[in-house]
């Protein structure tokens, strides 16, 4: 397995992103703006499997669209995402994280260091969480 590390949005992301988000999830606004600010994470393993990704935001950095293939979920993958991705914000010197979760793997996101702050919210149906960590 190999972690790939881009500071544009490939087309592997795209193809996770619109498979997951867009075709499972019923999600349509899933490409924006912040993706020409974003650096990017893959796991590959013959293919590409899973992804994330993350921006600056003030003196934080915000992680979002993390996302695993139906084939390859319950294997680890998202954790590897999410420790991929704070290792390269760690290695800028990031210290404050913060991520909008889907309210429904909350305890995901718990379970790797993650708090959960302030009240549910709506991203287009889906109830959504804020959650902090410092690294």
């Amino acid at each position: 397995m190999k972690v790939v590390v881009y500071n544009h949005l490939q087309e592997d992301v795209k193809h996770i992103r619109e498979e997951v988000f867009m075709k499972e999830q019923g999600f349509e606004n899933e490409f924006d703006d912040l993706d020409a600010i974003s650096t990017f994470v893959v796991i590959y393993d013959d293919q590409a499997m899973a992804t994330g990704r993350f921006y600056p935001s003030g003196d934080s950095y915000v992680i979002g669209r993390v996302a695993v293939l139906k084939p390859y979920r319950n294997q680890g993958l998202g954790k590897l995402v999410i420790a991929s991705l704070e290792e390269e914000i760690q290695s800028i010197n990031g210290k404050h994280i913060e991520l909008s979760a889907q309210q429904r793997v909350q305890s995901f996101y718990e379970n790797l260091g993650y708090t959960r702050v302030g009240d549910v919210y709506y991203d287009e149906y889906c109830p959504h969480v804020k959650m902090i960590k410092e690294v």
